[in-house]
């Protein structure tokens, strides 16, 4: 296995509190809230982990994003402007349940008017006909595709596809399961994990996705 560098929790957020006074150097008048989101935030993180990084502007200034490695780090620094942060935070997609955690668990950085407070709020204010809405459309371009592809796969014998289109299949599931039950992953790594103690689950479901995390799935014709 290649080498990888590990940082320990308090290097990390000495380097996060660096970027910070550096951006704050230059943009200090623009910028109007500065946090971090992922597993730092919810305190989680482990010695592979990298630095995810919002950074709020005043509407109408805009600096660049980046995604870099220094030294033993790798980061990514999201800048977004305040309306589009805001409009992004309200948005309803088919990744709803995995993205809204970067919304609603940002540790505060820099913030004197509590806007990441303000943040936090919106997904969960996303009205059930939304919610139908992506479900529907979901649906129809995810897992029925998926589904037809398992079927054709398996009648023209190429039975090598089964795992994958499994896995596929759980995954778009699990965002659905998400979905229907208004409720979002605390991390994109347990998001079978949490789906499974989800209340409204499709039939079937736990025993297809416990196949998957097992690693279980060499029996193609159970599978299918």
């Amino acid at each position: 296995m290649l080498p990888y560098p590990t940082a320990s929790r308090d290097e990390k957020i000495e380097i996060i509190n660096k970027i910070k006074e550096r951006l704050l150097n230059v943009y200090r008048d623009n910028i109007l809230a500065i946090g971090v989101y992922g597993s730092i935030s919810q305190e989680n993180d482990g010695p592979y982990s990298d630095i995810k990084m919002h950074v709020v502007t005043t509407d109408g200034t805009s600096i660049e994003s980046y995604e870099f490695i220094y030294d033993k780090f790798k980061i990514e620094i999201s800048t977004k402007q305040r309306r589009e942060l805001i409009e992004l935070a309200k948005t309803v997609d088919d990744s709803w349940a995995i993205k809204a955690s970067m919304f609603i668990n940002v540790l505060q950085i820099y913030d004197p008017h509590d806007l990441f407070k303000e943040i936090k709020t919106l997904p969960l204010q996303v009205s059930n006909e939304a919610i139908r809405e992506t479900m529907r459309e979901c649906m129809i371009w995810e897992p029925y595709e998926t589904i037809a592809k398992i079927r054709n796969n398996y009648h023209s014998a190429n039975f090598d596809y089964l795992p994958l289109g499994a896995k596929d299949f759980v995954w778009q599931t699990a965002k659905l399961i998400g979905l229907a039950n208004k409720q979002y992953y605390s991390t994109r790594a347990r998001t079978f994990e949490e789906s499974l103690k989800m209340a409204s689950k499709p039939s079937g479901y736990e025993e297809l996705v416990l196949q998957v995390m097992e690693g279980q799935l060499h029996d193609k014709q159970h599978v299918y």
